[in-house]
């Protein structure tokens, strides 16, 4: 690995491709970064690991999450893995934004399909239709095609995926994310797909040419965390109506 992030595609080996590539990891997971390598070793993909921020080795929350707030707008507060998971992906953003490069963003969680160098090339070639395009998705949802390309589709899903173990964003769409995270207030995932709040049409890839390999996470988590219900989802409802009235930028705006 060089201190250049590039892809070089099987098909066009003699062109480099304007693409940098960054692997989300904590930097003791040893094991995790080896897996990674195995994987990435099966393709021409030049990239670097990116350390992690380890939520639970914080000495304090950062002050772009309000506990209050969150607990009050969101019926629960984040964990300490989810904030942690989300600056990583920030500082990911801040590279995109830095470098002027459109960049391809992994979690350590994550199988290589056959085509995905494949699809990173493509991609690339029709840059001016997306901004930011998942590769990856932990659930299945259901999809509207907008471009047929001839090994994949680029899609709008009519539902929420969740996960963010691969995908790609370009700078435009990196200032846009980093200037709408001022507040840390759910998790990176859902904010991806939060385009009320930022905007961005985060479309995807299908069939996903990244595919998860289900170990646990070392960076976020999610434990046992119920559907906010009843009396509580209520009261929820009334601090969002609330937060929109009062705020110039409210986390919920309305759709």
């Amino acid at each position: 690995m060089g201190d250049i992030s590039k892809v070089i595609s099987k098909s066009i080996m003699e062109n480099i491709l304007p693409i940098q590539i960054f692997v989300i990891s904590l930097e003791r997971s040893v094991d995790r970064r080896k897996r990674v390598e195995e994987q990435l070793n099966k393709t021409n993909i030049q990239w670097n690991f990116l350390d992690a921020v380890d939520g639970y080795a914080l000495p304090q929350m950062p002050s772009s999450y309000q506990k209050l707030k969150v607990k009050r707008l969101q019926g629960y507060e984040l964990t300490p893995g989810e904030i942690g998971c989300f600056l990583s992906h920030i500082k990911a953003w801040e590279l995109c934004l830095k470098n002027n490069m459109t960049t391809l963003v992994f979690e350590d969680d994550f199988l290589v399909g056959e085509n995905l160098e494949v699809v990173i090339e493509d991609l690339l070639s029709i840059a001016d239709h997306w901004s930011l395009v998942r590769l990856s998705g932990i659930y299945e949802t259901k999809h509207q095609i907008l471009i047929n390309r001839p090994s994949y589709g680029l899609v709008k899903n009519l539902g929420e995926p969740c996960g963010t173990a691969a995908y790609m964003i370009q700078p435009a769409a990196a200032k846009i994310l980093l200037q709408s995270a001022a507040d840390i207030y759910e998790p990176v995932d859902h904010f991806l797909e939060h385009y009320s709040k930022h905007g961005l049409h985060c479309l995807a890839a299908k069939p996903y040419p990244i595919g998860l390999a289900h170990t646990k996470s070392t960076i976020t988590d999610r434990p046992g965390r119920l559907p906010v219900k009843g009396l509580r989802k209520t009261i929820r409802s009334i601090y969002r109506f609330i937060d929109r009235q009062i705020s110039p930028s409210p986390w919920f705006p309305k759709t």
